[in-house]
Protein backbone atom coordinates (compact mmCIF):
# COMPACT_ATOMS: atom_id res chain seq x y z
CA UNK A 1 0.00 0.00 0.00
CA UNK A 2 1.14 3.40 -0.73
CA UNK A 3 1.13 7.28 0.85
CA UNK A 4 -0.99 9.48 -0.20
CA UNK A 5 0.83 13.30 -0.87
CA UNK A 6 -0.76 16.24 -2.05
CA UNK A 7 0.10 17.70 -4.97
CA UNK A 8 -2.90 20.70 -5.63
CA UNK A 9 -5.24 22.41 -4.04
CA UNK A 10 -8.42 21.49 -6.47
CA UNK A 11 -8.99 25.17 -7.26
CA UNK A 12 -5.67 25.90 -8.70
CA UNK A 13 -6.95 23.45 -11.68
CA UNK A 14 -10.27 24.50 -13.22
CA UNK A 15 -11.85 21.11 -15.74
CA UNK A 16 -10.18 20.96 -18.72
CA UNK A 17 -6.74 21.66 -17.20
CA UNK A 18 -3.55 19.99 -16.82
CA UNK A 19 -0.34 21.16 -14.97
CA UNK A 20 2.93 19.69 -14.04
CA UNK A 21 3.60 19.13 -10.44
CA UNK A 22 7.33 17.66 -9.02
CA UNK A 23 6.83 15.35 -6.13
CA UNK A 24 9.57 13.41 -4.45
CA UNK A 25 12.10 13.99 -7.06
CA UNK A 26 9.43 13.19 -10.04
CA UNK A 27 7.08 14.89 -12.59
CA UNK A 28 3.82 14.04 -12.36
CA UNK A 29 1.01 15.62 -15.13
CA UNK A 30 -1.88 16.35 -13.52
CA UNK A 31 -5.36 16.69 -15.31
CA UNK A 32 -8.65 17.87 -14.64
CA UNK A 33 -11.67 15.97 -16.77
CA UNK A 34 -15.00 16.82 -15.62
CA UNK A 35 -14.84 16.72 -12.42
CA UNK A 36 -12.30 13.91 -12.14
CA UNK A 37 -8.43 14.10 -11.88
CA UNK A 38 -6.27 11.55 -13.26
CA UNK A 39 -2.29 11.36 -12.84
CA UNK A 40 0.39 10.26 -15.27
CA UNK A 41 4.32 10.25 -15.87
CA UNK A 42 4.82 13.76 -17.34
CA UNK A 43 7.23 12.46 -19.69
CA UNK A 44 6.47 10.73 -23.38
CA UNK A 45 8.18 7.56 -22.85
CA UNK A 46 9.21 7.90 -26.60
CA UNK A 47 11.27 11.49 -26.42
CA UNK A 48 10.24 12.91 -23.08
CA UNK A 49 7.44 15.11 -24.51
CA UNK A 50 5.44 16.85 -21.83
CA UNK A 51 2.12 15.12 -21.36
CA UNK A 52 0.72 17.79 -18.86
CA UNK A 53 0.87 20.38 -22.48
CA UNK A 54 -1.17 17.53 -24.13
CA UNK A 55 -4.38 18.27 -25.86
CA UNK A 56 -7.02 16.23 -23.97
CA UNK A 57 -9.92 14.20 -25.35
CA UNK A 58 -12.10 12.60 -22.99
CA UNK A 59 -10.14 10.42 -21.17
CA UNK A 60 -7.00 10.42 -23.42
CA UNK A 61 -3.50 12.73 -23.52
CA UNK A 62 -1.87 13.53 -26.76
CA UNK A 63 1.97 14.07 -26.76
CA UNK A 64 2.34 17.64 -27.88
CA UNK A 65 5.82 16.26 -29.46
CA UNK A 66 4.76 13.19 -31.79
CA UNK A 67 1.09 12.65 -30.96
CA UNK A 68 1.50 9.59 -29.07
CA UNK A 69 -1.81 9.12 -27.28
CA UNK A 70 -2.08 7.57 -23.77
CA UNK A 71 -5.37 7.13 -21.65
CA UNK A 72 -5.34 8.90 -18.69
CA UNK A 73 -7.14 6.33 -16.62
CA UNK A 74 -3.94 3.32 -16.45
CA UNK A 75 -1.54 5.23 -18.80
CA UNK A 76 -1.67 2.87 -21.60
CA UNK A 77 -0.45 3.91 -24.84
CA UNK A 78 -3.11 4.00 -27.40
CA UNK A 79 -1.17 4.84 -30.65
CA UNK A 80 2.47 5.31 -31.32
CA UNK A 81 4.98 6.22 -31.99
CA UNK A 82 5.50 5.48 -27.91
CA UNK A 83 5.70 2.14 -27.90
CA UNK A 84 5.13 1.68 -23.86
CA UNK A 85 2.84 3.47 -21.36
CA UNK A 86 3.52 5.56 -18.57
CA UNK A 87 2.59 4.73 -14.42
CA UNK A 88 -0.72 6.72 -13.72
CA UNK A 89 -1.06 6.95 -10.38
CA UNK A 90 -4.22 7.00 -8.08
CA UNK A 91 -6.04 10.46 -6.95
CA UNK A 92 -8.20 11.62 -4.40
CA UNK A 93 -9.81 14.52 -3.43
CA UNK A 94 -9.58 15.13 0.63
CA UNK A 95 -11.24 18.50 1.27
CA UNK A 96 -9.75 20.85 -1.16
CA UNK A 97 -6.41 18.73 -1.74
CA UNK A 98 -5.80 17.01 -4.51
CA UNK A 99 -3.46 13.65 -3.48
CA UNK A 100 -1.44 11.33 -5.36
CA UNK A 101 -0.74 7.76 -4.08
CA UNK A 102 3.00 6.88 -4.36
CA UNK A 103 4.90 3.67 -3.29
CA UNK A 104 6.18 3.54 0.01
Amino acid sequence: MGRWVKVASADELPPGTAKAVEVEGRTIALFHVEGTFFAIDDACPHQGGPLSEGEVQGTEVTCPWHAANFDLRTGEVLSGPAREGVRAYATRVVGSDVEVELES
